[in-house]
């Protein structure tokens, strides 16, 4: 039998001009699938896979308002820029703070993905907080619309988390996940693809970071930035008491002198610093926990709790939600990339997960039916 090679992949005589037109329609009008985070922006490629994953920084000048610096670049210059220039982060909380900053990040990460090989606008998926509100929805929206998309499919997050961590959403059996991201922490209970439970936290990474600052300043008089902070949580976290002392050298500037100086800062500070904050979680996966139907509870006794999301990495933090809940918990797999490439499945399946959930928002429900009617 003659077979045809596509892009180093063998088929069959008859699928081999359906498989070219898939690539041509690929090359030709790619679909882009967009985790927004508070910290990070991921970038999926259908067809390519996870293209980019940069910092969601920028630095604009403050002469001109044009911006100088985006990601990894504009992360570097946070706490360090001269006055006529200032680096940030456009989004807080998981929701856009400043549009115009996150419309032109967008653009050149888009515009980086695609490495200009786009002819048509693409079709754009992007990830949104379970619980963000309309205006929120419609600053995300007018952010993708303005970066020149042809179309735009808004996805829950922890929808997008549970089928990039390949959990069967579409089984009626209750799955529930639990993303923790910078700026917020979505829970969720999915069942035949629809929500049974979903909550999000505005506490996160953000603002452990935040308490981290805080001790260092109260315990030991020592002002350190957020990027400080974040290698404190990041080698000294953690959600439960630490069994062995580990120490670090923080540098920063002495509230009293206003010097320099190093201080050593030990990981049962930093436990202490936080510990309020992933009890503030393990509380609220509780409390959901204790509302389910009876059920859909049983179901969790088998299934358990799977953990993505950069916050998920911190040290004993399963554990404690597994002392809290009495439930097996799991790490995700690929728990940082979870929910670009759930974004992703969801493009490549035409929103077949979703398209018949009764759970989902009207907002959603509706724009599904236009978005997935046109040429695939």
């Amino acid at each position: 039998m003659v077979v045809t090679e596509v892009l180093g992949k063998v088929v069959r005589p008859q699928r081999k001009w359906l498989a070219v037109a898939q690539v041509a329609r690929r090359l030709l009008w790619p679909e882009v699938a967009i985790d927004l985070g508070t910290s990070n922006t991921l970038i999926s490629i259908v067809g390519n896979g996870v293209v980019l994953n940069e910092p969601s920084a920028v630095a604009v000048s403050a002469v001109t308002g044009k911006i100088v610096a985006v990601g990894h670049d504009a992360k570097r210059l946070i706490g360090r820029t001269p006055r006529n220039v200032r680096a940030f982060y456009p989004l807080s909380d998981g929701v856009i703070a400043d549009l115009d900053a996150t419309q032109g990040m967008l653009t050149h990460f888009i515009g980086k993905a695609l490495g200009g090989k786009s002819v048509l606008k693409p079709r754009v998926a992007i990830a949104v907080p379970s619980q963000a509100t309309e205006v929120e929805l419609r600053a995300v929206e007018d952010a993708i619309w303005r970066v020149g998309a042809r179309s735009v499919l808004l996805v829950e997050e922890p929808l997008a988390a549970a089928l990039g961590a390949h959990l069967p959403v579409d089984k009626p059996h209750g799955q529930m996940i639990i993303d923790v991201g910078a700026g917020t922490t979505d829970i969720a209970v999915i069942s035949l693809s629809g929500f049974i439970y979903s909550h999000t936290l505005r506490v996160a990474g953000n603002e452990m970071d935040e308490a981290i600052i805080a001790e260092v300043k109260r315990t030991h008089g020592l002002i350190i930035g957020p990027q400080m902070a974040e290698r404190i949580k990041i080698q000294l976290g953690c959600a439960v008491p630490p069994t062995e002392r580990s120490i670090m050298e923080v540098k920063g500037r002495d509230l009293v002198s206003g010097l320099p100086r190093v201080i050593e800062l030990s990981n049962a500070e930093v436990y202490e610093a936080i510990q309020p904050l992933v009890a503030q979680i393990a509380g609220a996966t509780r409390k959901a926990l204790e509302i389910l139907p009876p059920e859909i509870a049983a179901d969790l006794i088998d299934t358990g709790i799977t953990l993505v999301g950069g916050g998920s990495q911190l040290r004993g933090f399963s554990q404690l939600l597994q002392q809290t809940t009495e439930l097996p918990v799991t790490l995700g797999e690929d728990p940082l990339l979870a929910v670009v490439l759930g974004v992703e499945r969801m493009l490549e399946t035409g929103g077949g997960f979703v398209a018949g959930s009764k759970e989902l928002q009207p907002r959603l429900t509706k724009r599904l039916k236009w978005i997935f009617s046109g040429i695939r």
